[in-house]
């Protein structure tokens, strides 16, 4: 059955900003003397809220972090993405075509609300998003639970067995799953684990305009 709604990921899959925050998540964490690399700091904190990876951070590097080191990272995010974010390219095409087919569609992100304005903002997608935002701060628990994907298609008023998450990381095909929603995962990044992404259940797929062929049986 064709999915009813369709719940977009914003980083790595509306915008173009996983290479660039992961590579200052890496500086930061190289500077608290556990060196590492973007694509690898990519692979290990993808898609998880600043929260959750702070825990994580502590334990690779055996010392507590300030209580603020999650709004010090989305002020150099934020200051960075200043320099203009890229739209994922065919992700305009995708949108244009849900609106014409008629099927909504929203995002559900581990990002702060502040954050996705200011990406969405920079590449353009903004005005056809703003009132379609889904936050994990609203929730409980991030990524890998399922909440703001619950809370997106509860706010929506659909099922979530009448949903598709489309996700580009490992905790948000996890968390797609945990919701009983259909997840679709977007590995055009060299960075991905595909191997994670695919025992987790989802379907893979490395260019967004082939995205409608998967989600509809009649695109």
């Amino acid at each position: 059955m064709d999915p009813s709604l369709i719940i977009f990921d914003c980083d790595g899959v509306l915008v173009d900003t996983e290479r660039l925050t992961n590579q200052t998540m890496a500086s930061l964490i190289t500077d608290l003397g556990f060196p590492m690399t973007g694509p690898e700091c990519q692979q290990r904190f993808m898609g998880r809220p600043l929260e959750t990876i702070q825990n994580m951070i502590e334990k690779l590097v055996g010392k507590e972090l300030p209580g603020d080191w999650p709004d010090q990272v989305r002020k150099r995010d934020l200051d960075s993405f200043k320099a203009g974010v890229s739209q994922i390219p065919g992700i305009t095409g995708v949108l244009d075509y849900l609106d014409t087919r008629g099927t909504p569609y929203c995002v559900g992100s581990s990002g702060k609300y502040e954050k996705m304005h200011a990406t969405l903002g920079s590449s353009g997608l903004l005005p056809r998003l703003k009132n379609k935002l889904f936050s994990s701060q609203d929730c409980d628990n991030g990524k890998p639970a399922p909440d703001v994907f619950l809370l997106a298609a509860r706010t929506m008023g659909h099922a979530p067995e009448d949903c598709a998450v489309i996700e580009d990381s490992l905790p948000g095909v996890l968390a797609g799953k945990a919701a009983g929603m259909r997840v679709f995962a977007f590995v055009h990044d060299p960075a991905c684990d595909r191997d994670a992404l695919r025992k987790a259940g989802g379907v893979l797929f490395e260019h967004m305009e082939d995205l409608p062929g998967l989600l509809f049986s009649n695109p």
